[in-house]
């Protein structure tokens, strides 16, 4: 509560200070002065963890630098740790993805596979009846003609495995 009573009594201060021009060029030349020191220290700051400058630190000040670097490390660490999982995650999405299409793949030749299968034994089918009607006229030629040279239904079907119908 008190903090909040600071601030509040700090503003209104500087609110009033405003409100007269040479206050409020007072006002910004002290900040101007305050960023300035804050810019050096955040220039030595990074020298030092740049490795700049730290032969005449004592050896608590490079304890200090050290755990510094530390912390820093841990935090590049655990963000550089963060991101390769998030990135393995995905893979692992996008393998499961594939795996998943590669499924549906393989049921589609094998459906295919299957019609063509039965496209085959229904040709064969069909081809098998009318070679059977061929046979019958054929064995009916050869008895009554006597014909030696009429064609076999053994080779036909041979004929027919080596096309693969």
């Amino acid at each position: 509560m008190t903090k909040v009573t600071e601030r509040y009594n700090k503003a209104k201060d500087e609110h009033h200070h405003m409100l007269n021009p040479t206050m409020e060029v007072e006002f910004w030349q002290g900040e101007a002065a305050r960023l300035r020191q804050q810019l050096q220290c955040l220039q030595h700051s990074n020298r030092q963890l740049s490795g700049e400058g730290i032969s005449r630190l004592s050896v608590k000040e490079l304890q200090n630098l050290e755990n510094q670097l530390e912390t820093s490390l841990k935090s590049v660490r655990m963000k550089k740790e963060h991101i390769f999982t998030e990135e393995i995650k995905e893979l692992h999405r996008k393998e499961s993805l594939m795996v998943q299409e590669n499924k549906e793949l393989h049921n589609k030749i094998k459906l295919a596979h299957q019609e063509k299968a039965e496209l085959q034994k229904k040709i064969y089918g069909l081809w098998s009846t009318n070679e059977v009607n061929k046979h019958h006229n054929t064995s009916f030629s050869l008895s009554i003609d006597n014909n030696l040279n009429a064609p076999q239904t053994d080779d036909m079907a041979a004929e027919a495995m080596n096309l693969r119908l």
